[in-house]
């Protein structure tokens, strides 16, 4: 597993030699974009329209717009200066409880392990926060941005999420949610039908059955392409006949869920043991 960053996590005193890696990777089917004429791929180039030329990319610099087409440059070296506690370092700040960070705050997932001689202190603090069901507040620098971040076990070993702060979510308010509670009446009997409908759905979360069908037939059309083969119009699925009455179709949902969740509670039928001779 490729390392991303080292540095050390700072527990107290306490410093712990690890390296990151990337927990996930997105699995996605690249397209070139080709010439329509020859199908040669196209080169993107910097192109200056003030002094209509291509520009190397030794003569690029950073710019931050400040107003319309106004900049201010700041150069690498700036960068480096500006004090950041954490470049080296998982700086923990607070130890809490899981459940109280609300998945809306989590980027990306990244692996610990432990550095050159950070076996046994990596052991220490995990031992301690698998002890006390805690996972840790912490900020660390990646790639020259700073992160909130959430120091946690995941499947025995220390992980790190990278977190937006509070400035980058959105105010949920803005949905006027609230609003809509004040002004639609809900009947009992919809709650209740709705509520059954989950309970129907309930299942334990097993990911390795949920695939990217979209993904597994486009790699189907690549391969028929690759093989010569014929591709076939897709046949568009026919709507499912409306239904006007929101209990009506909270009721035919119900019924359409019912059989399949008890299939699925069906404990499997055991194999018959052969007979040896």
């Amino acid at each position: 597993m490729q390392t991303i960053w080292k540095g050390s996590i700072s527990f107290g005193l306490l410093n712990v030699p690890v390296r990151m890696s990337a927990a996930t990777a997105r699995e996605n089917i690249r397209f070139r974009t080709l010439h329509k004429e020859c199908h040669t791929p196209l080169v993107q180039k910097r192109f200056c329209p003030q002094c209509d030329r291509e520009v190397d990319y030794h003569d690029t610099v950073r710019g931050y717009e400040y107003e319309d087409n106004r900049f201010v440059i700041i150069s690498d070296d700036e960068l480096e200066t500006i004090p950041v506690a954490s470049t080296k370092a998982i700086e923990i700040v607070d130890f809490i409880k899981l459940e109280e960070v609300d998945p809306v705050y989590y980027d990306k997932t990244y692996y610990l392990r432990p550095g050159d001689g950070g076996e046994k202190p990596y052991l220490i603090l995990r031992n301690a926060m698998l002890e006390t069901g805690r996972v840790a507040v912490a900020k660390v620098t990646i790639r020259q941005k700073e992160h909130l971040a959430l120091v946690r076990i995941l499947d025995n070993a220390l992980a790190v999420e990278t977190m937006f702060f509070p400035d980058e979510v959105r105010n949920i308010d803005e949905l006027g949610i609230t609003k809509l509670e004040e002004k639609i009446q809900i009947r009992k009997e919809e709650s209740e039908m709705a509520v059954k409908l989950v309970e129907n759905l309930t299942s334990e979360f097993n990911p390795t059955k949920y695939t990217d069908e979209y993904k597994e037939e486009l790699l189907k059309l690549i391969r028929n392409k690759i093989d010569g083969k014929e591709t076939k119009e897709v046949t568009p699925i026919a709507p499912k006949p409306q239904v006007l009455d929101l209990m009506e179709k909270l009721r035919a949902s119900v019924e359409a869920t019912k059989e399949e969740a008890k299939a699925a509670k069906k404990p499997p039928i055991p194999k018959k043991k052969r007979k040896t001779v």
